[in-house]
């Protein structure tokens, strides 16, 4: 299986780029505490720093509002996943626990204010990628199992079938989602260079750390961006 970003993407932005892990043999099942742990230090620094501020203008949230505002996506209607997240812990809104590896994402995600994706790879169908919707192009909200369509030109995470997250980094499909049941995942961190990329690569060591302490799985880090654009995972 490939990951792969498309040269359009990078035409569009031409800074975005990608750090991301590969973890295979993971047991999700069962709890973790020290995970809840992390991820409820997370919340409670974000809502000590972030907290009564205008998310808004955040320096780690900004870049993100300015892509979706030249990828034609509103940002105040259409939030990232990250300034979603920080947004509803910043006002006492708590995270409920999903699952282990969805709760260290979210610790990690929250820790280094970089959107920070999970997908199920033994989910998916063909290359996963970056691209541009094209006609024909579905996409099954979480926790839905209808389908929609998706407009052609916005900007996707998708495998050979069907959309994985729609608006880049907005909202992710019900396919593919992290379940207990999963063991190969794919993590991928968005961002920019000169702007977060050494705490996108921070954040992507430090996952592959965590996943490797907590689930003793084996796990393989990528950096993807212009002249580097796709890996085989």
């Amino acid at each position: 299986m490939k990951f792969k970003v498309y040269p359009e993407v990078f035409e569009k932005l031409p800074n975005v780029c990608f750090a991301v892990v590969a973890a295979y043999g993971i047991d999700n099942r069962g709890e973790h505490k020290r995970i809840q742990e992390l991820l409820m230090h997370s919340i409670e620094k974000v809502r000590e720093e972030i907290g009564g501020t205008d998310i808004k203008k955040n320096r780690d949230i900004i870049p993100y509002r300015q892509a979706f505002s030249e990828l034609g996506f509103n940002p105040n209607k259409y939030l990232s996943s990250i300034e979603a997240m920080v947004k509803r812990v910043a006002k006492g809104g708590d995270l409920p626990s999903i699952n282990p590896v969805v709760d260290l994402v979210n610790a990690v995600s929250l820790q280094y204010m970089l959107p920070m994706g999970a997908h199920d790879m033994d989910a998916l169908e063909g290359e996963i990628a970056v691209r541009f919707a094209v006609p024909g192009d579905t996409f099954v909200p979480l926790g839905e199992t209808g389908e929609e369509a998706v407009e052609p030109g916005e900007l996707v995470y998708a495998d050979a079938k069907r959309i994985r997250t729609r608006r880049w980094i907005w909202r992710q499909s019900d396919r593919g989602k992290i379940t207990a049941e999963s063991r190969n995942i794919f993590f991928p961190i968005d961002g920019f260079r000169g702007e977060n990329c050494n705490r996108m690569l921070e954040a992507r060591n430090k996952l592959a750390a965590l996943l490797s302490e907590h689930f003793g799985c084996r796990v393989e880090k990528y950096f993807i961006k212009d002249d580097c654009s796709e890996v085989d995972l």
